[in-house]
This record gives structure tokens, sequence and C-alpha cells, in this order.
């Protein structure tokens, strides 16, 4: 049972100055008191929590201000003092009853169990053997920083926003953003998997102390390609495919992006059969982003010259079979590789070397990324006065995104066509 406390005055500067040297406490909750020990030059602020059993946890805090004015951080005015000595106390109490629960959660256990799921889904869907980004990722920028060992049950927004500020020293935007993404992705599976043991505002926690700018959209402007642009890209890849001998598949994979603005990961998992040359429209797999069961397909309407393209992947091959594919190479000797099998594209970083030629051959700023083509398709549908809802119904995405990334353009379509309603009223 806790001992009567006797109480004393504590509160301000003048109070404690009237103490005489020594230790004196003052209750701020039950069972938890805050200490101020005066000593010959100014005193230091304690707190004690009552554990039951006649025990107390004591911890020295940081220094009163009875010299110096508080800063927050070293120096504490009393109202400071007790919101740290509750602070203080209540991890301490957080922290024993996770570690009663079983092994202490941890971002890192949190990455191991994400890219556990996430690789086990990938397995039926790509080759064995294939690079892992998300796990590269995770392993350079996260697992090996302070933020992994922290523990998730007192993960707290500055934990985050400090991890975060280091990484824009070192990675561009878009590849932040990519970080980022999985990381939320880890967390928030690590909460959803682990409720009783979490507190329920951890996914509030990685929303603000992650929050990044809005994906794609401070880039969406610089990234729009004119038509000229588009078709120079296109071009390119022709002559850089036939260049380096990739007979026709980098050709064709760029083609497919440029005329449907699908994401590479949709039309990696094209088939045989999602091309309709009798309707003249591709079908592109829906994407696999969010939660919940996704499947389905999307119509999109593309040229004559698009289709006579893509005859060549479809000529002799079964409908099930996946429409673009490209070389894979082994090595046979020392600097040689030679051609070993055709296999499905894996992932966009596998156009990230012929990608730079094709820019570099198209004349185009270094920085133009495959994302262009998307951001250029879906601001052709606005300005060709789609509805907003066709638009982000052709491009597998949600009317909301196009309104919020591509508001600009979703205005100058909308003026235009409200000047092909405007007719002479005189003569």
């Amino acid at each position: 049972m806790a001992k009567t406390l006797s109480e004393s005055g504590i509160t301000t500067r003048n109070a404690r100055a009237k103490l005489k040297t020594g230790l004196h406490w003052r209750g701020i909750d039950p069972d938890v008191h805050l200490g101020y020990r005066k000593g010959v030059r100014g005193g230091r602020w304690l707190v004690r929590s009552y554990e039951g059993g006649g025990a107390y946890l004591q911890a020295t805090l940081a220094s009163a201000d009875d010299a110096l004015d508080a800063d927050g951080d070293i120096v504490l005015s009393f109202d400071q003092a007790a919101r740290t000595a509750r602070a203080h106390v209540a991890k301490v109490r957080a922290d024993r009853l996770a570690a009663a629960a079983g092994p202490v959660l941890t971002v890192s256990t949190a990455i191991e169990a994400y890219l556990a799921v996430r690789e086990a889904k990938e397995e039926a869907l790509r080759p064995a053997g294939m690079k892992r980004d998300a796990r590269s990722r995770l392993t350079r920028y996260v697992l090996g920083t302070p933020l992994a060992a922290t523990a998730l049950h007192s993960l707290a927004e500055p934990d985050l926003e400090a991890w975060l500020a280091g990484l824009a020293k070192t990675l561009a935007p878009a590849s932040v953003r990519r970080l980022v993404n999985d990381l939320k992705a880890a967390i928030n599976l690590a909460a959803r998997m682990h409720r009783a043991r979490l507190p329920a505002s951890l996914p509030v926690v990685v929303r603000n102390g992650l929050a990044t700018p809005e994906a794609h959209g401070g880039e969406a402007r610089r990234q729009i390609l004119s038509d000229a642009d588009v078709r120079r890209i296109v071009l390119a890849a022709q002559e850089v495919d036939a260049r380096a001998e990739w007979d026709g598949d980098l050709a064709r994979l760029v083609l497919v992006l440029a005329a449907t603005g699908a994401r590479f990961s949709q039309v990696a998992r094209m088939t045989v059969a999602d091309v309709q040359s009798a309707d003249g429209r591709l079908m592109i797999p829906t994407s696999r982003k969010g939660r919940g069961a996704k499947g389905g397909r999307v119509g999109v309407r593309v040229g004559e010259d698009v289709l006579r393209a893509l005859r060549p992947a479809i000529a002799g091959r079964k409908g099930p079979m996946t429409l673009l594919e490209r070389w894979k190479h082994r090595q046979t000797e020392v600097g040689v590789w030679t051609r070993d099998r055709r296999a499905p594209w894996g992932v966009a970083a596998e156009m990230t070397r012929p990608w730079a030629a094709i820019i570099e051959r198209a004349e185009l700023p270094a920085d133009t990324i495959p994302y262009a083509l998307r951001h250029s398709s879906i601001v052709r549908g606005l300005r060709a006065g789609l509805p907003i809802r066709l638009v982000a119904g052709i491009h597998d995405t949600s009317a909301a995104m196009i309104e919020r990334h591509y508001a600009a353009f979703v205005v100058d379509a909308l003026d235009e066509l409200a000047a092909r309603a405007v007719v002479p009223l005189t003569v």
C-alpha cells in the first residue's frame, strides 16, 4: 500500500526557493508523484510511480527552472515536468504490458512480417529469384537505422518525422514516396494483425508522421508530355530496340504504356487474350494497389497502329500466355552473356537502363520518367473533353484522385467545353 504523501510547494520558483535542501514530492496523478531535489545551486525534477507491494519506480527527468528559463528539454518548468513525468510513467507501463504479451513488436518485426506476406503473393506471379525491390529498399533505408528497433506500442510521430527528414538528403522524391508507402503498409499491417497489443492510434501516428507531398501531385505538370513528345519516345524506343536487338520487346512495352496510360505492373500482367483486335481495344488488368480483392480488366481503346505493332506478339500464341515478354540472359563466361529463355517482364526497374537510352535519343530532359506516359494519357483524355469519371475508369483510378492531382487540367478542360457552348447572340 502506498504511503500517505506529505506534499511540498514546488510549483513556482519562489515556492521552491523557500524549501530546505533535500527531496520534496507532490502528487500529480493517482500513484504518480513529481519530485524536486533541491541542491546548493539549483534543483532537478524526478518522478516516481507506485507499482504495488510497497514498491516504487523512480527516475530523474531534467533540471528545474530555478535560475535558467525553461526550454522544454534540458530545463523544465513545473508544468512541463508534470507532463514529462506522466509521459514517462505511461511509457514504462506500456513497455511492461507489451513485454508481458510476448516478444516486443518493433518496426523491424513489422517489416519482416509484411515482406513475408508480400513475397508470398508475388511468388506465384513472378519468376523465382526475381529481385525484391521492396525488401531492398526497406533493408537499406529502414532496417539499418535506429527506427527499426523502435517498439510499435511507443512509436511516435517525431520518430517517423526524424527518419523521413534524413531521406530527403539521399533519395529523390519519387523514391522517398515508394519507400514511405512500403513502410506505411508494413506498420499498418502489424496494427491490424495485433490490434489487442497495439494502441488504436497507431495508424494515425503513421499517417501523420510519414506525411509526404501528394504522390505525383507536385510533379504532374512537369511530367506532362505533348503528343509530339510521346511520339518521339515511341520512335526512340523502336530505334533503341533495334540497335540493342530487343526483337521488338522493348518497343512494344513502351508503346502499350503510352497508348493506355496504364501502370507498368498492369501492362506486365496482360495476356494474349487481352488484345481484342476486332473491337480495337486492349483489356488492362486492374491494379493490385490497396487492400481487398482485386481482379477484372478495364477496356482501353487504342489505334490500329498499336494493334498492328502487337500482332507479332500474339501470332500463334495461346490466350492465357503473357503478352509482353523479353529475353533473359545467362553468363557463359566472364563478361559474356547469351540468351537463355523468354520470360515476362518482372519489375519496372528492368526498363531503367533502356529508358535512359530512349529519353536521350528522344532529346527529352534526363529526369523524364516512364510514369510521364501515364500523366500524359490522363491529361490527353481531359483535354479531349472526356468526363472525369470516364478518364478515371480508363486509368483504373478514382475521379477524386483525378481532381486532386490534375485539378489545373480539369479546370482547363471544363473551360474549353464551356467555350464551345458559346454562340453569337447578336446580328
